[in-house]
């Protein structure tokens, strides 16, 4: 971009900014217009609420019980941020072993996505078996979600480095940690951070799966009394904060990435 004529230039940057710009309205104005749709189909329905509540109705009781749900948010984002920062620790771990040794990869790899086939919903009981109602099984159950797409991602991103760039650390002497610093890893963070990006949207709802189980507190506890006590109303409001959690923690990772991957990003300018 640097070579092109300022007429260019600016009207690249308005086409950039043009398309950023649609790219958040579009889906905005779909959810707005779907939202209407929704109000106006239970008005003209008179649907009772405990059936089905209007989108007002929603918003309203997610007012009203603001200071209920701040607190149960609270033990969900603690689950949710100490389970995942167990699974980064321990992505980066296993997806550098098993770089590092092509026995191991062999070994543990095809398990790994075997072990995808097994629903977390299933055998987050025994976690509650094994470690009792604390914090415990939940961050286990959060680790567990976000674990494999982060080793994934990262593993394969240490595979795509180009071999040409390889023989040449090796023609300079470098050592494997020389080339793990200089070459694996910058070309590994994209894999990287699209798997801690898939990681995300998950990690919210893992913790939500294991308060499900057996827990005094978060949003996951006060959706099933929520909806035993037919206050369905407050159960899509839990339902709306979850979502906002989950987008906030994808917001955070893009944000880190962008700081990490400054060339990553001007690549496309």
């Amino acid at each position: 971009m640097k070579n092109l004529p300022n007429t260019d230039r600016r009207f690249s940057f308005w086409a950039g900014w043009k398309e950023q710009w649609l790219s958040v309205l579009l889906p905005g104005l779909t959810l707005f217009l779907l939202l209407v749709f929704w109000e106006i189909f239970v008005r003209q329905a008179a649907i009772e609420k405990w059936l089905l509540p209007s989108p007002l109705q929603i918003v309203q009781s997610l007012w009203q019980s603001k200071e209920l749900i701040l607190q149960h948010s609270l033990q969900t984002l603690a689950e949710t941020a100490l389970g995942f920062i167990v699974a980064v620790a321990a992505g980066i771990t296993a997806a550098t072993l098993i770089d590092l040794s092509t026995l191991l990869r062999k070994a543990v790899y095809p398990l790994l996505v075997i072990s995808q086939t097994i629903p977390i919903i299933a055998v987050a009981p025994l976690f509650i078996i094994w470690f009792g109602y604390g914090l415990l099984p939940k961050v286990v159950v959060v680790a567990l979600v976000c674990f494999f797409p982060i080793t994934v991602n990262l593993a394969d991103g240490y595979r795509q480095v180009d071999p040409e760039m390889l023989r040449l650390m090796a023609a300079w002497g470098a050592t494997r940690s020389q080339v793990f610093r200089i070459v694996k890893i910058p070309a590994a963070m994209p894999f990287f951070f699209s798997g801690l990006r898939i990681a995300g949207t998950y990690s919210v709802m893992g913790a939500v799966i294991g308060e499900w189980l057996g827990a005094s507190k978060g949003l996951g506890i006060l959706m099933t009394r929520s909806s035993q006590s037919f206050l369905t109303d407050r159960v899509f409001a839990t339902i709306m904060v979850i979502s906002l959690l989950s987008l906030l923690v994808i917001a955070l990772i893009e944000g880190l990435a962008r700081v990490v991957m400054p060339w990553y990003y001007r690549r496309g300018e």
